[in-house]
């Protein structure tokens, strides 16, 4: 039964054709999906976590955490999500879209950064935040394949490690070749020593 109070605003709204809930909620969830369309083709990486046991507190703390390393995190609807992600391209992402998903975006070139903030925070927390999958440069990324990208070292060790690698056998040929100059030398200096004496 309806309320009677209500009843006099039903009967002013009957005749208002641009008072429509299900076309302004049709709207909205176009909206989102363009706006998930939208990110998850900005996006670099994208990380889907299944945020089941959580608290609102405990992932506003894990938003803060991500926001720090300029990643966002966004709590999807998986029907929406899965048009957005058959929108961007990426239709592989769909099977991963069950239960309550979360996704973490991240824009910038180091794709590691969700997966290494999410895997500090699991740590930090001591909070069970299982991955799902993922989402690297338009390729669909298993829970395995996005912890081993978690695991990897930053970039710039990477090129500190390359460059080491790379210096390691030519110091070691110069070193070769500057050997038997040493040795010359020494020879020489040790016989004039011995002229010098006599």
């Amino acid at each position: 039964m309806k309320d009677a109070s209500i009843l006099p605003a039903l009967a002013i709204l009957k005749g208002r054709e641009d008072f429509l809930l299900p076309r302004a909620r049709k709207e909205q969830k176009a909206e989102q999906v363009e706006l998930l369309t939208e990110k998850l083709k900005r996006a670099k990486v994208a990380v889907l976590t299944d945020y089941r046991g959580l608290t609102v507190s405990q992932i506003q703390d894990l938003r803060g955490k991500l926001r720090g390393g300029d990643v966002e995190y966004r709590i999807v609807k998986n029907t929406l999500a899965r048009r957005a992600a058959e929108a961007a391209g990426v239709p592989g992402l769909q099977k991963e879209l069950e239960g309550p998903v979360a996704i973490a975006f991240g824009y910038d070139d180091n794709l590691a950064t969700p997966a290494k903030l999410i895997n500090e925070w699991v740590r930090a927390s001591r909070l069970k935040l299982d991955v799902k999958g993922g989402l690297v440069e338009g390729r669909v990324f298993s829970p395995d394949q996005v912890k081993q990208l978690a695991d990897l070292p930053s970039r710039e060790t990477l090129l500190a490690q390359l460059l080491g690698t790379l210096q390691s056998p030519v110091a070691q040929l110069v070193a070769i070749m500057e050997a038997p100059h040493q040795q010359l030398l020494g020879v020489l200096n040790a016989y004039k020593t011995k002229l010098e004496a006599a």
